[in-house]
């Protein structure tokens, strides 16, 4: 019986995400975000010398740009095979829009030379991609079934749960974002010991790097326990192994998270701490929206692979 390809687009669609995400960084960390100091191309050509900061700037803009015909791609299999799903075509046109706000404000970034707001625009964009994208691979991939829109009608799923997941997720994409500005604003040795800041619980809140760094890990710690908390309740109350699974994953990615922040902090920002300290952010923040969107309620009656590669011929 032939199967659905866009759920397996839009899953191999996160996995570029990340990727990408964790080469910005890097592109960041190694100080490459200027290596090519024009946009689109990269000191005229598309296809500059690669080595130094060159490398990793231009292979991040090949990787984005491998990420828009890869959900192009994803698109265009929604519209072969799920064509009459309109809350799935009118999401595929939101991501594409949103890649494409994304890339200008990439090409901002270099053009005004890494203006604090932009390039933390940039960022919280990518993030949101990551999200949308992760919502429609969890969505289209419930239990095997191919287009079932989230949340239509009721079911065995707990819609508490996912309302508490979704707080989560979304208190994961501030402190991502909030964690962009204090990175973009050189912010992250403002307090250059941990887990103390200047020796101080509470440090002199005296400028704006001082309270973007201590605001970031103040909401870390909020949005730790809020992790280990849905974790646990998870735990305690599901029975369903992919939830837990998820739920497991989420927790153990804060940790590693925390500790990564720390890393960062006693490195003075080495590349591969603060780099994975990135992507375990993304990871996080996709494992609670998957985490969310397999909570939600599902129809009493979905059409499984069948119906969708009939409806799809």
């Amino acid at each position: 019986m032939p199967r659905a390809l866009h759920p397996r687009a839009f899953k191999v669609t996160v996995g570029w995400t990340l990727a990408l995400l964790f080469l910005g960084s890097v592109v960041h960390a190694t100080e490459s975000s200027l290596a090519c100091p024009d946009w689109p191309t990269c000191f005229g050509t598309m296809v500059p010398e690669m080595s130094g900061g060159v490398f990793w700037e231009h292979l991040h803009r090949l990787v984005a740009g491998g990420l828009v015909l890869m959900f192009s791609l994803a698109t265009w299999l929604v519209y072969q095979e799920a064509r009459s799903e309109r809350w799935l075509i009118k999401s595929c046109w939101a991501g594409l829009a949103l890649l494409l706000v994304q890339s200008v404000f990439g090409g901002l970034t270099v053009l005004y030379r890494l203006p604090d707001l932009v390039s933390t625009t940039h960022l919280g964009l990518a993030f949101g991609f990551l999200a949308l994208a992760t919502s429609l691979a969890a969505a289209t991939s419930r239990v095997g079934v191919a287009t079932s829109a989230p949340g239509a009608g009721t079911g065995a799923r707990d819609a508490g749960l996912a309302r508490w997941a979704a707080v989560v997720a979304f208190l994961v994409f501030a402190q991502s974002v909030l964690g962009a500005l204090v990175r973009h604003m050189d912010a992250g040795m403002a307090c250059p010991d941990a887990p103390l800041c200047l020796g101080q619980v509470v440090p002199p809140l005296i400028n704006a790097p001082i309270i973007s760094h201590f605001s970031h890990r103040v909401l870390a710690i909020i949005v730790a326990v809020a992790v280990l908390a849905l974790a646990l309740r998870v735990r305690r109350r599901e029975s369903d192994a992919t939830l837990r699974t998820l739920a497991g994953l989420a927790a153990a990615l804060v940790l590693a998270q925390v500790a990564l922040g720390v890393a960062s902090v006693l490195t003075v920002l080495a590349v591969v701490p603060v780099s994975l300290h990135t992507l375990v952010a993304a990871a996080l923040l996709s494992s609670l929206v998957w985490l969310a969107m397999l909570s939600r309620p599902m129809r009493e009656t979905e059409p499984g692979p069948a119906a969708v590669a009939t409806a799809a011929a």
